[in-house]
Formats: structure tokens, C-alpha cells, sequence
């Protein structure tokens, strides 16, 4: 069973920048489509961004499109997200999660959680001076 593992959270400046890392194990991701989450306390949980493996395209929350990128590394098993330009909006638990198939509206479905098979745990994220 696929397992998921997040890393690379922390204490970021305003304007600073950082990478997400998702390290998968159990099997491989190959296949898979992945995703960004976020959520802060009282909310939902938030899409942030998904590749749609089928198609090897990036989706994006308007929030974060054009500082952000959501890539993998296959032979390392692992997904990533880079965010720049980080603000006060930011902070929040980063989660990454996968699913083999997303359904056929997949640029609008990707940002519904309940979609997804495997979550990691979760890394904090804090924009602060």
C-alpha cells in the first residue's frame, strides 16, 4: 500500500521561498495522480495544486498560480512543490495526497479531498518576519 511522507516545512520570511517534498514508499508512483493540500484550523481542507498523471498536466489554486510548481522525481519516488513568494495567506499544514483516477472532470475534481486514496501526515508552514 502506497505510503506518503511529507517534509521541508517550517519558518519562511515574507517573499521567501521553500520546497515541499512527498516521499512515497510502499509502491510506486508511477501511475498515480498527485496532489497539494492545505488546510488551517476552522477550515476546509484546500487544493493547492495536482498532477494529473494520465495527461502530465499541473493544476494550480488561482491563489497560488505563476509562484508555484508541482513536480515529481520517479526514480527518487518523490513529489514536490515549490512556493515562492510566500505571504501571510500561506501558513498552513501542507498535506500530499494520491490517487490512481481522478474522474474525467479531473481540472475541477482535483481540488475535492474526498478523491483522494493516500495522505501523508502533514508539514507546517509559517510565513513570519
Amino acid at each position: 500500500q502506497l505510503q506518503l511522507m511529507e517534509s521541508g516545512g517550517g519558518l519562511v520570511q515574507p517573499g521567501g521561498s521553500l520546497r515541499l517534498s512527498c516521499a512515497a514508499s510502499g509502491e510506486s508512483l508511477d501511475g498515480y495522480s498527485f496532489a497539494w493540500f492545505r488546510q488551517v484550523p476552522g477550515k476546509e481542507r484546500e487544493g493547492v495544486s495536482c498532477f494529473w498523471s494520465p495527461g502530465r498536466i499541473a493544476h494550480y489554486a488561482d491563489s497560488v498560480k505563476g509562484r508555484s510548481t508541482i513536480s515529481s522525481n520517479n526514480p527518487k519516488n518523490t513529489i514536490y512543490l515549490q512556493m515562492n513568494n510566500l505571504t501571510q495567506k500561506d501558513p498552513a499544514v501542507y498535506y500530499c495526497a494520491a490517487v490512481v483516477r481522478l474522474p474525467a472532470n479531473h481540472d475541477t475534481a482535483w481540488r475535492i479531498s474526498a478523491w483522494y486514496d493516500y495522505w501523508g501526515q502533514g508539514t507546517q508552514v509559517t510565513v513570519s518576519s
